[in-house]
């Protein structure tokens, strides 16, 4: 017997879910961010209270000028131990990652998983005229794969 259709069952979309497919349906908008000025033992601190891995740091005018993240804090913090220097001078401009790479926000979701795996990053700031406006996850990719369950891929 041949086969008669190489398509599977055909599922109508839940109502409201194949809308919101882009990364800015799901990135978080309401971000801890840092300043350049900002030194490495408040950073600490506010990853520890917040429970996060890290975070965008802007300017005055919110333009996004690095990430700063747990591990730039530790190796400043083994640095400080070897070298004997306190951390209390050491600022957040000497330490961050300056050259970010980012997410556009009207890409699909799901589509922003292969960036995630090619370039190893837990998260990705988003940029509207040159202005920080979110941030997308790892997490928040699962979160919209779960929501969209195949419907949309």
């Amino acid at each position: 017997m041949g086969i008669k259709s190489f398509i599977g069952r055909r599922v109508k979309p839940k109502k409201g879910v194949s809308e919101k497919i882009k990364v800015s349906d799901y990135m978080t908008r309401n971000l801890v961010t840092f300043r350049p000025e900002q030194s490495i033992l408040e950073v600490m601190e506010v990853l520890l209270k917040k429970r996060i891995s890290g975070g965008p740091v802007v300017n005055e005018n919110n333009e996004l000028v690095g990430i700063i993240s747990e591990g730039d804090c530790m190796k400043q913090l083994s640095d400080s131990r070897y070298h004997n220097h306190p951390m209390e001078d050491i600022k957040v401009e000497e330490h961050m990652i300056k050259n970010v790479d980012t997410i556009d926000g009207n890409m699909n979701v799901l589509d922003a998983t292969t960036k995630f795996l090619e370039s190893k990053h837990r998260r990705f700031p988003i940029l509207e005229n040159g202005k920080l406006v979110g941030q997308i996850s790892q997490s928040d990719v699962l979160r919209a794969a779960m929501e969209l369950k195949g419907q949309t891929w």
